[in-house]
Order: C-alpha cells, then structure tokens, then sequence
C-alpha cells in the first residue's frame, strides 16, 4: 500500500473506488461481470474469479491513494495497451573466459558449456549452475562474467554451491573454480548472496572499492553507480564491510552505506529487511523514498529513460507493489500522488 501526505476532503470517493476496482478485476478476471468491492467490516464476495495477490495489493495502493488526494483530481488512468511496457523477467547474458557470449535468454535446459574440468549447465527453473571442478592449485582457472541487462534479472549457483541473485543492470564476474585459500567475486548493481559456509575459504565480494568478507552469510549489496551510496544490508550470519582503512562488522538486521569517495562506513540498525530484499521477491517496496529514487528503479525494471518536465515533485513514498505489472499499471498506481506520467517509446515522462 503506498501513502503519501495529501489529504483527501470531498465527497465522491466511493464512487471513484468502484470505477478503480471494477477496471482493475475486469482487466484480469478477462470479462466483464461486475465484481462487488470489499466492504469495511464484512468478507469479501468473489464470483467465481480468483484476483492475483499482486493485483489485490496494488489495488490496496491505488485506494489507499485515492483517499489522501485531492478531490479535484481525475481518477488516473494507464496508458493505452498499444503504448504500454512489459516487466522485466528471466534475461542475461554469459560471457565466457573466451569472450564467447551465450544469450541465457531462451537458452535450452541441460550443458552450455565447459570451463576447465567445470560444466555450466542451465537447470529448468532458469538458473545456470557450475559443477564443482578440480580446486585443486594445478587447476585450470577461468573467469566468467553473468550479466543482466536492464528488464532482465537472474540466478547462478557458483562451482562452491554459492547462490546468486542478480537484480536488473547487474553483474557478477566469478571463477569457473574456486582454488587457492580464498573466493574472491566483483559485482556491478544490486546481488543478493546466500553463501556456501567453509571457513578454509572466506568469500569475498568487490563493489565500487567496497570488499565484503564473509565465510558464510546472507546478504545484499546495493552497487549502482547512479545510486549516492553503497548499501549492504545482512540477513544471516556475519560479514566485514571494507573500504580504503576503514572497515566494520555487521550483525544480522543491520545495513552499511558507504560512498564511492569517502572512505566512512555508516552503520544502521534495525533495517526493514523487507525493504532490501524486495526485489528478489518480485516487488517494489517504498520507505519514504523520493520520487527519484522510485523512478530509477522503475527505469531499470521496465528498460526506460526518465525524463521530468518542469521541476522534480518533492513528494515520498511508502509502501508495495508486485513487480509484475506492466508499467502502465504500475504508473496508474503512482498517479494518485498526484503526479502525471507518460509514456513515448523507452521513454516515461514524469510531468
């Protein structure tokens, strides 16, 4: 549910839900039968049609908003279907030690490819797993970068068992085989990481000067070059935040920030872990985040340039949404805080 401080002071508001929810059920439910909104106080009825969770959850949003607008504004509508943008989904890009490029887009299941004595193989759920191989010092050591593009997000299993969520406009550049006395990865973007535990071999993550340390954890780093901060925030277990001389410990439930040109580390507690792992459960989840920020996410998800007419709203925004939604919808949603979008080609104008 996203809020925002306006204040809603006239009369037609039921009305208005209505129209909103009939358009949202029609949409998904593909017919046109009346669907009768829940009321305050009593169980929903719901004829013989089952409202996806994310629908019901950004129709929460949309009502939520509809209630602290002003009532001269129009109820805000989605671009028309022959002009809209599909969320992103399952893409990105292997390159291996060769250079060689697999699009893992609609690659087939089963081997892609060998590395050493280490095969790469494309599991059905979407995911590219890398066997153990020989780690061994003798061992053959390439190095291979996954990448997604903007719209894109994907999963790697590294040959030490190490899980990897890449987010959208990420990379990881990784060993084939993890040989010698240390792991050491670099990524770009946003990765989430649920770390195979040996402590022979602490894993280490480079991003933008920042190392992580970790013998077996999880957590996420924020990396974005076009975000002010590094942010690494932990979910399980123990991690070591460097930078230049500066370094510091992170407990579960806490999150670091860190700026590409000061050596500093900000520690802060009690994170709204839901917040930080949004993404890789499929949603957009505001905590008084500026309408710049939210547009940069949306940016990346949908592959689109944003461009402001006029000045940038000074407004903030808490709540969530499924990713899932096409960017109208998710646009029609962030309408009610009484900012105007639209969209031409890639491009998303925020008026």
């Amino acid at each position: 549910m996203l809020k925002t401080n306006r204040q809603y002071r006239g009369p037609t508001i039921k009305k208005k839900l209505q129209l909103i929810y009939q358009e949202i059920s029609r949409e998904i439910s593909g017919t046109d039968q009346e669907i009768t909104p829940p009321v305050s106080g009593r169980r929903p009825v719901w004829p013989r049609i089952a409202v996806a969770a994310s629908v019901i959850l950004c129709l929460s949003a949309a009502i939520f908003l509809m209630l602290h607008k002003p009532v001269q504004q129009q109820i805000a509508r989605s671009q028309p279907s022959n002009n809209d943008l599909a969320p992103g989904g399952n893409k990105a890009i292997l390159t291996l030690s060769t250079g060689k490029q697999i699009v893992l887009t609609g690659a087939r299941n089963g081997k892609l490819a060998q590395q050493g004595d280490a095969d790469i193989t494309k599991t059905a759920d979407g995911q590219i797993v890398y066997g153990k191989g020989d780690e061994s010092a003798a061992a053959e050591v390439s190095y291979n970068t996954t990448s997604t593009p903007r719209g894109g997000q994907f999963q790697v299993v590294l040959a030490d068992g190490t899980k990897v969520w890449l987010n959208a406009a990420s990379s990881i550049t990784y060993p084939t085989v993890f040989t010698g006395t240390d792991r050491e990865v670099e990524i770009t973007g946003e990765v989430y990481f649920e770390v195979a535990h040996n402590a022979a071999k602490p894993f280490r993550v480079k991003s933008n000067g920042q190392i992580v340390e970790v013998l077996g954890t999880h957590f996420n780093i924020n990396a974005y070059k076009d975000e002010p901060v590094i942010t690494t925030t932990l979910f399980e277990g123990s991690v070591k935040i460097n930078k230049g001389t500066a370094s510091a410990l992170l407990k579960p439930g806490q999150q670091s920030l860190v700026t590409e040109n000061n050596h500093a580390i900000k520690i802060t507690d009690n994170v709204d872990l839901d917040q930080a792992l949004a993404w890789k459960n499929g949603k957009f989840y505001f905590t008084n985040t500026d309408i710049e920020e939210v547009m940069r996410q949306v940016a990346r998800w949908y592959d689109v340039d944003i461009e402001y007419e006029g000045k940038v709203p000074n407004i903030r925004l808490s709540g969530s949404c499924y990713r899932n939604l096409t960017a109208s919808k998710a646009l029609a949603i962030l309408e009610y805080t009484g900012i105007n979008f639209k969209i031409e080609g890639r491009k998303i104008i925020v008026q």
